[in-house]
């Protein structure tokens, strides 16, 4: 690939999937449908307000949707979309490399 093939589609992916903790709610939302909680207890040193963030930001790039469940107390969960499970391929590939190529911590 030349180097002057400068693809801005591309620019915008890595970013919105490479923002901070983005990649890893990811991968967690692409076990199933789950909650604020599970998706936070499941990935340590993450702050409430950086997971809303990212959820927030996710569901309006229509990657994820939320769902309000009114339930007592009210149930909120997260799933991803269409356009989001098709990110199923580049995550799985992402951990692979680092699996191979990253030392363990």
């Amino acid at each position: 690939m030349p180097e002057s093939d400068f693809c801005p589609r591309y620019q915008e992916a890595v970013e919105m999937v490479g923002r901070r903790w983005a990649g890893v709610i990811l991968r967690e939302l692409l076990r199933g449908t789950t909650r604020f909680r599970q998706i936070g207890d499941a990935i340590p040193g993450i702050t409430d307000k950086l997971l809303s963030e990212r959820l927030k930001r996710f569901e309006s790039e229509g990657i994820v949707e939320r769902s309000v469940i009114p339930t007592t107390p009210v149930t909120i969960e997260y799933r991803l979309t269409e356009k989001g499970r098709a990110l199923e391929a580049a995550v799985r590939e992402l951990s692979a490399w680092a699996e191979t190529w990253l030392p363990a911590r």
